[in-house]
């Protein structure tokens, strides 16, 4: 029986397919990497210089890494096959756990399914009616989601990105708030824009708000061992960033999984009451050990940092080289402003057939007007591969750019 739903739906499809803004998946049949292989559609494998990939340290297929999944494999089975607190927690779990607890300095930590679980679970847990949360106006769709499960009676306030001005005004506004709690994005996902920490740390102890930063972008990118933005800034040890959330999906082997890190009653809380956290299976073992294996590798070899802000600054060369201005700045986040989203797709699926996979992004996911392409860099690529990708986008952005003026 065809219903109206499906109708509505199928409209809805083709109205993308006209305007060429009809998200494409792309399966690999290599392992991730700054060098994979895809196939599309049932024909022939191709080679692809990978700028989609948030696997900043090249740990996702590093040999370390998978062993250490295949031992967890072997010593834990599976998966968990429960929640944490009936029969889920294993020891593996508990040892994670206290290895991010110490990557951030932080007196505790909890692993959760995925970080836009973390994120979900935080807010709803730890505020009450008659709090106030403000939100950088770029945070992360996981953020904006979870502020979205707030209780009533708890006030949310966005604030114009980055614009700490703006924020003094509204954190004196409501400074009789009994909780006022700020939470931004560490490394801004669209942007590759960094926040002002310092300037946020001064104007939550001045105001007495609670600091929240997500920094899945951060970590295993930003600082000199890796710790993400806090370190960057040099405050991992002052106690100016109260809780952070991030994820293990990305530089820290890419498999699934996020967590919470910070004081122990926040943890404790999270444990007790976060719907989450509650009613979905912990991480598998797997997973959890290559975690711990990825923060291992981060210590033991920092010229992975290295080698990875060595390729961003090449990256970002070679494009403006081409001609091309590449936003962001220091992160393994380089967006190429295109404007149009049917342009940035249809450089995207042309760079894939010469053999450059990167991902163009529109509206809804960024605003109107400002497409763009993402690329993502990692501490494996070469020079060779990141040159020669940009001359490939370069090209192809003059390219579909003529044949778009001729229509």
């Amino acid at each position: 029986m065809v219903s109206a739903l499906w109708q509505r739906l199928e409209q809805t499809l083709a109205q993308h397919d006209r305007a060429g803004t009809r998200k494409v998946f792309t399966p690999l049949v290599a392992p991730q990497g700054p060098h994979s292989a895809v196939q599309v559609a049932g024909g022939p494998k191709l080679p692809v210089t990978v700028l989609s990939s948030n696997d900043y340290l090249a740990l996702a297929n590093q040999p370390r890494v998978v062993a250490a999944a295949q031992e967890a494999l072997a010593q834990y089975g599976a998966g968990t096959a429960s929640v944490r607190f009936i029969c889920g927690t294993m020891k593996i779990h508990e040892e994670l756990e206290a290895a991010l607890a110490a990557l951030h300095h932080q007196p505790a930590a909890l692993t959760f399914a995925s970080a836009w679980m973390a994120n979900t679970a935080l807010f709803a847990t730890l505020l009450q009616p008659g709090d106030v949360v403000f939100s950088d106006a770029l945070n992360h769709a996981s953020i904006i989601d979870g502020l979205r499960l707030l209780p009533r009676g708890v006030t949310k306030v966005v604030y114009p990105h980055n614009d700490m001005a703006a924020l003094e005004k509204l954190l004196h506004e409501h400074r009789q708030a009994a909780v006022k709690m700020i939470v931004t994005d560490g490394v801004f996902s669209m942007e590759g824009s960094i926040v002002d920490l310092p300037t946020l740390v001064e104007l939550a102890r001045r105001y007495q708000a609670t600091l929240v930063v997500d920094d899945c972008h951060g970590v295993g990118v930003l600082g000199a061992h890796g710790q993400g933005v806090v370190e960057h800034f040099g405050a991992l040890t002052t106690g100016g960033v109260d809780i952070i959330t991030g994820t293990l999906g990305k530089a820290l082997g890419g498999g699934a999984g996020g967590y919470v890190a910070g004081p122990v009653a926040v943890i404790e809380m999270l444990k007790q009451a976060a719907r989450p956290h509650l009613f979905s299976n912990a991480i598998s073992p797997a997973t959890a050990a290559t975690s711990l294996a990825a923060l291992q590798v981060l210590a033991d070899e920092p010229g992975r940092l290295t080698q990875l802000r060595q390729n961003v600054k090449h990256f970002r060369a070679c494009l403006t080289q081409q001609g091309l201005t590449p936003g962001g700045g220091e992160t393994g986040i380089v967006p190429i402003l295109l404007g149009d989203t049917a342009t940035a797709i249809a450089v995207a699926a042309q760079a894939l057939a010469r053999g450059v996979m990167v991902t163009g992004f529109g509206h809804p996911v960024v605003p109107e007007g400002q497409a763009r392409l993402r690329a993502q860099i990692s501490a494996g690529h070469t020079t060779a591969q990141l040159t020669a990708a940009a001359q490939v986008l370069a090209e192809l952005v003059q390219k579909v750019r003529r044949e778009y003026h001729a229509l």
